[in-house]
């Protein structure tokens, strides 16, 4: 009896959908402090192995152990945070070269800004291969190669 009901209980777990405190992994979360230990494992007993001074700086969510997190960041660096020192809120990073950000989400609108690469900016939405970003007072459209913080298939609106 125990054993069916148990049985029971686990396939019901992994057929019920994610629910609010349940995340996919991986996933793009932010810095949501300016000042981030990166440690070597989930738990102050690691060494810090950087220190991100950067707050909004994108990160990507690769694994969860109780309250840590073990994150990506833009350079490729991957260590240990504590979850309360990130925010759901998405940024991106723009990478590569100097890009034009449009007005709307095509090669042919007009230039509203350009960005430099390592600027960080409020991801708004992405529509195909194009994201709308909001840096400073700009706010338009780059493609999503252009940007790192989304993934090229996600849906962000």
């Amino acid at each position: 009896m125990l054993r069916r009901f148990v049985l029971a209980l686990v396939l019901a777990l992994l057929a019920a959908p994610a629910g609010a405190g349940e995340r996919t992994l991986p996933r793009f979360a932010s810095l949501g402090a300016g000042e981030v230990n990166l440690r070597a494992g989930p738990g102050t007993q690691y060494p810090v192995a950087w220190v991100l001074t950067r707050r909004h700086l994108p990160a990507e969510v690769l694994a969860e152990y109780g309250q840590w997190r073990k994150v990506r960041e833009p350079g490729g660096s991957v260590g240990w945070v504590h979850k309360s020192l990130l925010s759901a809120a998405r940024w991106v990073m723009v990478v590569g070269a100097v890009r034009t950000i449009r007005a709307a989400p095509t090669a042919a609108a007009a230039a509203v800004a350009r960005a430099e690469p390592g600027v960080v900016a409020r991801l708004l939405a992405c529509d195909g291969p194009w994201c709308r970003i909001a840096a400073g007072d700009a706010e338009g459209w780059l493609r999503r190669t252009a940007i790192w913080g989304v993934y090229p298939d996600e849906t962000v609106e």
